[in-house]
């Protein structure tokens, strides 16, 4: 199993972990939901942190997104959870200086059977391809 499979395993029993089942769902008052439809269901620490992962999959526009965030961090903050995952913009960092240099590397090892990508400078050690 690929390293893409297992972490889509493991995001998959999350997500099954601290699914609410459709009368919970239902038993939920409206302020607890941040969405549109009551979607983004923000009633304990566990729906907060599934909401801000699950944020930047969803279609809605930026400005709906802002929104969407912005309650969900509101919910968060009175409910006393704290997240342990940043909200990251996917731009920023397929534009940052670490990710190009990681992609030029992996390139790199791609076409050329046999090098080493030496990763010392960032501690994690020394990856023969």
């Amino acid at each position: 199993m690929g390293l893409k499979e297992s972490i889509d395993k493991v995001n998959r029993a999350i997500e099954k972990s601290d699914k609410l089942s459709t009368k919970q769902r239902k038993n939920l008052k409206k302020s607890q939901f941040c969405g549109p439809g009551r979607s983004f269901p923000v009633n304990n620490c566990a729906h907060y942190t599934a909401a801000l992962r699950l944020l930047n999959r969803s279609k809605y526009s930026d400005s709906t997104k802002d929104k969407i965030r912005s309650c969900i961090n509101s919910k968060g903050k009175q409910l006393g959870c704290t997240s342990k995952e940043k909200s990251i913009n996917i731009d920023q960092l397929i534009d940052s200086d670490i990710f190009k240099s990681t992609r030029e590397l992996v390139e790199l090892s791609l076409k050329n059977k046999g090098i080493d990508l030496d990763f010392e400078e960032c501690g994690c050690g020394k990856v023969r391809v």
